[in-house]
């Protein structure tokens, strides 16, 4: 197989794969649009993390992973006759060249901003009803929320200045213990911590910073020092569940000291 890859072009090689994995394995033949969705959101994922990590080599291995996926799912597509993989590159080529004027055609742009409106203005030319069509409705949570205000500030609906977010954060703070302190009142306090959440994930924004990415990077530091905790608590020949919390809390110090 080196030898064949050496003597042609990978990507070729990469569509021979698919078209003899197709014909001759059982588990690639059963595959259908659906059946590797879930296959494919967990490939992403795993992208994600290694770009978290700046894990270069694992970067190299899930983007081949994703690239196959794209390809199995162009095979499927051909044998529906709905489209082939050169349709879906001449596509992506279409649209790039479309939506980038400043390149391919007489528009001028100051900077990344202007290029972002472009952007956004040529979708809503394209026929799509409002800027915030193109945020799939299944995206989680947090990264629907980062987008929905990308594609928002496009328009020009933001703060004129990043710092007034924190007045909001302030704002919807002070509303959900507001909400808190009321008995029986589950669904108000999770509308106010929704909005919270929002304006949080907005400030990350406006401050440059991927509030998934930092969530993760706080998930992994508490990983660490609960790791921490529960060995050391090991090797005293206790138990978790009979120290105090105060006892633990003196652990928890020594592990932040070897973050």
């Amino acid at each position: 197989m080196k030898k064949k890859i050496k003597d042609q072009r990978p990507f070729d090689v990469l569509l021979e794969i698919i078209d003899k994995l197709r014909k001759k394995c059982p588990w690639d033949k059963k595959q259908t649009f659906e059946s590797l969705r879930r296959l494919t959101i967990e490939e992403t994922y795993e992208l994600a993390d290694a770009i978290t990590k700046n894990d270069l080599t694992g970067i190299k291995k899930e983007l081949g992973d994703i690239l196959m996926h794209i390809v199995f799912y162009a095979k499927i597509a051909q044998e529906q006759s709905a489209f082939d993989i050169n349709d879906v590159i001449n596509s992506i080529c279409e649209k790039l060249i479309y939506r980038h004027p400043h390149i391919y055609g007489n528009i001028v742009v100051a900077d990344a901003e202007e290029v972002k409106r472009n952007w956004e203005d040529l979708k809503l030319k394209e026929g799509n009803k409002s800027v915030l069509n193109g945020v799939p409705s299944s995206l989680p949570a947090v990264i629907k929320a980062s987008r929905i205000q990308e594609k928002a500030r496009g328009v020009g609906f933001d703060w004129e200045v990043r710092t007034q977010v924190w007045d909001k954060v302030k704002e919807e703070i002070d509303e959900l213990i507001t909400e808190a302190k009321k008995l029986n009142n589950f669904k108000k306090i999770e509308l106010e911590l929704g909005d919270l959440l929002f304006s949080i994930i907005n400030a990350a924004r406006l401050y440059e910073i991927d509030p998934e990415i930092a969530l993760e990077r706080t998930n992994q530091k508490f990983i660490h020092r609960f790791n921490y905790l529960e060995e050391q608590t090991i090797k005293k020949g206790h138990s978790l569940h009979d120290m105090s919390l105060d006892e633990m809390n003196k652990i928890w110090e020594e592990a932040k000291k070897n973050d």
